[in-house]
């Protein structure tokens, strides 16, 4: 699909990564469309060339012409969406994602979408402590990872443009997990560490440690400028598996706290070793 620029693109919800999407198709010259809540958004997109066209509410035109839509949307906001609108989608058009969440979202939108158009799901491994349109950039997913989430009922060539649209994008990393093996995979590496992140900044208020603490501290936390709104809703869809990281992280710190009260200095610096080799895996290359 990729290779042929006359398609035309819907962005639904154009934020922070909806605008990220639309700078870096817009810079291959395909026709790009939003729609979003906000007029500010869609004044400032179109100033900024971002997109062609935009609207703020569901506009049959836009919807009817797009060949690909892509929604970046909050998972329930997406269910409802489709639910209230998919009857505008043109037949074989393909709709994909950037929702963090896939076990709960995607079975239930295939089975309720209609059967000349796919869903595809994906999620770019990308982010900002901002948001917003106006903090997009077309530079926001290099060095970056993206997953497609196929299931039983997408075809290949809808698995393969997903996949080109995520190299289009300039991630460097694309790779597929079912939905399940996603929600477990984001429960570790995303949904736990914003969970350690934002209990680091609430165990303790001591008043006026911002003015003696160092990088390491702020290099932990950094995610913890966090969307309440989106980020609760997200842990939610995906309690069993983030509960399920949670624990194991528990009792891995509780096996160190042990070590430290024994003071078990070669164990400590055992899992020290363990931890410094691990790290060099995910240094990006």
């Amino acid at each position: 699909m990729f290779v042929d620029v006359s398609k035309k693109i819907l962005i639904v919800g154009l934020g922070l990564l909806g605008g990220s999407y639309a700078r870096v198709l817009k810079r291959f010259g395909f026709h790009i469309s939003a729609i979003t809540k906000e007029q500010s958004s869609v004044d400032y997109a179109l100033c900024e060339g971002i997109i062609d066209e935009g609207s703020t509410a569901p506009d049959k035109t836009l919807i009817g012409e797009a060949d690909l839509v892509i929604f970046a949307l909050y998972p329930h906001v997406f269910v409802e969406w489709i639910e209230q609108n998919q009857s505008l989608l043109k037949s074989g058009a393909l709709i994909t994602d950037v929702t963090g969440v896939k076990g709960n979202i995607v079975y239930k939108i295939q089975d309720m979408l209609r059967e000349d158009v796919e869903f595809i799901a994906a999620h770019p491994m990308a982010g900002r402590e901002v948001s917003g349109v106006e903090n997009s950039t077309d530079k926001l997913f290099i060095g970056a990872n993206y997953i497609v989430t196929p299931t039983e009922k997408n075809t290949p060539q809808a698995i393969q443009t997903c996949m080109e649209l995520g190299r289009l994008l300039g991630f460097s990393n694309v790779t597929t997990l079912s939905p399940n093996e996603h929600d477990e995979m984001i429960g570790f590496l995303s949904q736990l560490t914003h969970c350690i992140a934002i209990t680091l900044m609430t165990c303790n208020d001591k008043a006026d440690m911002e003015k003696f603490t160092g990088d390491s501290f702020r290099d932990l936390t950094r995610i913890a400028r966090i969307n309440e709104q989106m980020w609760s809703e997200l842990f939610l869809e995906n309690k069993k598996a983030l509960l399920d990281q949670m624990n194991l992280f528990l009792d891995k710190f509780n096996e160190l706290k042990t070590m430290l009260e024994n003071e078990d200095v070669h164990g400590m610096q055992d899992m020290m070793r363990q931890s410094t080799a691990r790290r060099a895996l995910f240094d990006k290359k």
